[in-house]
């Protein structure tokens, strides 16, 4: 492992699965290599607990309290952010990690905002602290946004049932399903699908947009049934997921977190520009599909308008 500038990393979702992991595995490097820490999460005793684990591990760390499907919450967790980077509580912004993410058992769910919830924080709530704190980023810096390989469909996933996108003007993604139509469980696991090919599809034009030296990378964990994604879906299904998790080969948050750290700190990931896709440790080429500049101004120009 090499790193050359460690500064502070910002991470969402540190409080559990594979942001807990991620935040530990960052705390518990080396002092030459360990960056400052901010942990943007529900406010609470989690988010206190985890800010200490950190601590007590040897980061300098800071709990920046936040509901993610509130887009003032989120403006609020970036003004402190910024606050606490221009106190130099922390050392300059290197990375940002969009890590916190939502796999709803169905879309009748609506953010603080009136969006569907998977969309609202899985892409806008990411949006929306991006817009605010890109300019407080110290170059060479690095984002890196949480994806999935369910964005399109192969067999394995066709066998399990696990729909891929169905791409809609991202409008219509952000509209909860009606109360009074029954789709919306059918339409959930499309939902989580359609926020990842949106990830893709923002961070390529993400990067367009941004200057010389902030560059913008996708981390796919690999395949981690059980994790806190799917706590909307009750305890049985996460037993059934932590049980398939035993399975040799099948990622937890033990194992994909510390990859993800490494993603926003080492050397190794130093290239990664432009929306590159990593699957766990290896740079995959995705689908033509989601390289479509139309498809990526339009989720620009809607996202903008959403976040006002």
């Amino acid at each position: 492992m090499t790193t050359s500038r460690t500064g502070t990393v910002l991470i969402t979702g540190p409080t559990g699965g594979l942001g807990r992991s991620t935040v530990l595995a960052m705390a518990r490097r080396s002092p030459e290599h360990r960056p400052d820490l901010l942990l943007v999460g529900r406010p609470g005793p989690r988010l206190d607990a985890m800010t200490g684990q950190a601590r007590a591990a040897g980061a300098t760390a800071h709990a920046v309290g936040a509901d993610l499907g509130s887009l003032a919450d989120v403006r609020a967790a970036a003004k402190e952010a910024r606050r606490l980077l221009d106190d130099g509580a922390v050392r300059p912004l290197h990375a940002i990690i969009g890590n916190a993410g939502v796999s709803m058992a169905d879309t009748h769910a609506a953010s603080a905002d009136g969006h569907e919830l998977t969309f609202a924080i899985n892409h806008l709530a990411h949006a929306q602290l991006v817009r605010d704190l890109a300019g407080a980023l110290a170059a060479p810096a690095r984002i890196v946004l949480l994806g999935s390989n369910t964005y399109y469909l192969n067999t394995p996933r066709r066998l399990l049932g696990v729909p891929p996108a169905a791409w809609r003007d991202p409008l219509d993604l952000a509209r909860p399903t009606p109360a009074a139509s029954p789709s919306g469980t059918r339409d959930a696991g499309t939902a989580y699908s359609n926020s990842k090919l949106a990830i893709l599809y923002y961070a390529h034009e993400l990067q367009r947009r941004l200057p010389d030296g902030v560059a913008v990378s996708v981390f796919e964990p690999g395949f981690m049934p059980g994790s806190g994604l799917s706590r909307d879906h009750g305890p049985a299904m996460q037993r059934i997921g932590r049980a398939v998790g035993r399975i040799p080969g099948v990622s937890t948050p033990e194992r994909s977190g510390p990859l993800l750290a490494a993603m926003a700190l080492d050397d190794r990931w130093a290239h990664l520009r432009d929306g590159a896709f990593v699957v766990k440790t290896a740079e995959r080429e995705v689908e033509p599909f989601a390289h479509d500049r139309d498809r990526e101004a339009r989720l620009w120009a809607v996202t903008e308008q959403l976040l006002g």
